[in-house]
């Protein structure tokens, strides 16, 4: 009987050591985060964004308290700014039209912080007044834009090569503030990939090299 017990004792002492080998597995994988999943939809309520703005800043910068009347509280504009302030890496940014300040700066400040940003855009509607995309090429940012007679309407960016932010919002004061509209925020590799593939053609379709300045008739 003792020779029975001891070969039984490797045997439990293996299972016991299976068992805890899952369950700490089993832990890490229910920690892990979420892929993000998020809806949001638009007019967004008149709020104060220059807290978050200043905090995405970076350290150094000393935040000021805004005198505005506007409420700080969460909002769809604010969400969409922190998606896109969570960029560590790179954004890529195709949007047809582009006049929301509070949007350009945060573009501008992923730039500052190092980011590589690329932006897509329609000819026509870039040299709007109110368009964002001037200041964005004055702060070094690469800008292309098309050469069609046709619109480039795409709305969407996507964060580190990861996250997928697309929807119906012109990323416009007006359309933030007044339009019904609506915005989806995604990680998975799946969807994100051809949008990816999207933008890539379009940025080397739109390549300087291959624009037009004069019609082929003269």
């Amino acid at each position: 009987m003792w020779v029975v017990g001891e070969q039984r004792r490797p045997g439990l002492a293996l299972a016991a050591a299976s068992a805890l080998a899952l369950a700490l597995a089993l832990a890490a994988w229910r920690r892990r985060p979420r892929p993000v999943r998020e809806v949001l939809f638009f007019p967004s309520p008149p709020s104060c964004t220059e807290e978050l703005l200043a905090e995405a800043a970076g350290p150094g910068t000393v935040a000021r308290p805004c005198p505005c009347p506007l409420p700080r509280g969460d909002c769809s504009l604010s969400r969409l700014l922190r998606r896109l302030l969570s960029a560590r890496c790179s954004l890529e940014l195709c949007v047809f039209a582009f006049s929301s300040p509070q949007l350009g700066r945060a573009v501008q400040l992923l730039h500052r912080r190092g980011v590589r940003v690329r932006v897509i855009t329609d000819a026509q509607y870039m040299g709007l007044q109110g368009s964002q995309i001037g200041r964005l090429r004055h702060a070094g940012i690469q800008v292309r834009h098309d050469q069609e007679s046709g619109y480039m309407h795409h709305k969407f960016a996507i964060v580190d090569r990861r996250m997928l932010i697309t929807g119906s919002l012109n990323w416009t004061a007006e359309a933030i503030q007044t339009n019904r509209e609506n915005v989806l925020v995604m990680e998975d590799a799946e969807y994100v990939k051809p949008f990816l593939d999207e933008f890539e053609r379009i940025w080397e379709e739109y390549n300087p090299i291959h624009y037009r300045f004069f019609s082929k008739k003269n």
